[in-house]
């Protein structure tokens, strides 16, 4: 996602300065000459330069700062998202940033607890991962028993019934699906029941300026609980996920036959 982002900008800057240098210094000098040496055509790199920046530019300007599209690889966030989703999130939720470097330029709202974000973890800058936000700054998050405390106060739970996986998220079938009751964002998670490894216990204090971030699925999620650090910058996040525009799960790149179209449109809640 990362060269894409890069090889974007640079395609977008290249033909943009291949345009304005041929009107500045040599368009009029094919005018002059048309008729004599010169057939007053446009050069084939002219002509592509013209052609392909309007494209680039909006596609860029789109992608950086209205809306960018990303396809979910892994069981993380299950129930909520499935391996194979492909997901829109909102670059101007948070502010707008710039691209390749998501300096914010521009502040527009904070991240809420609840939020499904899209971000760069510190111990892997090059790639794009996606949790939901649980601890705001200042906040001093527990987990413990399967269960999430925010500031001494436990979140509420609701048994929905045995989960029932397909496709990649299979291997979930058996686990019991609950609703966490986070105040104002009630979302369904999965947990296993008889889980024998690790289950991040611990509590951490939100510095400022940073986030505490759980997967929805919570015994098959690489998230805060387990970093070293153990909390996201701000500055590491992308945008907020809000709807899932496409279901493709699939083993490597090809899709073939295994779209969901009941996916389609779907809100993140």
């Amino acid at each position: 996602m990362r060269l894409f982002e890069i090889g974007l900008v640079v395609a977008t800057l290249a033909s943009g300065f291949i345009w304005l240098l041929d009107a500045l210094f040599f368009a009029a000098r094919r005018k002059r000459n048309a008729g004599l040496l010169d057939d007053g055509k446009d050069p084939v790199v002219v002509d592509y330069a013209k052609a392909f920046f309007p494209v680039l530019a909006i596609v860029l300007i789109l992608r950086s700062f209205v809306a960018e599209p990303f396809r979910i690889p892994s069981n993380s966030m299950m129930p909520t998202l499935l391996t194979g989703d492909f997901i829109l999130v909102n670059k101007f939720s948070y502010g707008l940033r710039l691209p390749i470097s998501n300096t914010k330029i521009f502040a527009v709202g904070e991240p809420k607890r609840g939020d499904v974000i899209v971000f760069k973890p510190p111990q892997s800058p090059d790639q794009d991962w996606i949790k939901r936000i649980i601890g705001l700054p200042g906040d001093t998050v527990a987990y413990r028993g399967n269960q999430v405390y925010v500031n001494g106060k436990p979140f509420e739970y609701q048994y929905v019934g045995e989960y029932v996986g397909k496709g990649s998220g299979a291997e979930m079938t058996g686990a019991s699906q609950l609703t966490e009751k986070l105040p104002g964002r009630p979302h369904a998670i999965l947990e296993l029941d008889k889980a024998a490894f690790d289950q991040g216990e611990g509590e951490w204090t939100v510095p400022p300026g940073h986030y505490f971030v759980m997967g929805d699925n919570r015994d098959r999620s690489d998230d805060a609980r387990f970093w070293p650090s153990h909390f996201l910058p701000e500055q590491n996040i992308r945008g907020k996920a809000f709807m899932i525009w496409m279901n493709c799960d699939s083993i490597g790149s090809l899709c073939k036959n295994n779209f969901d179209t009941s996916r389609i449109g779907s809100g993140i809640q």
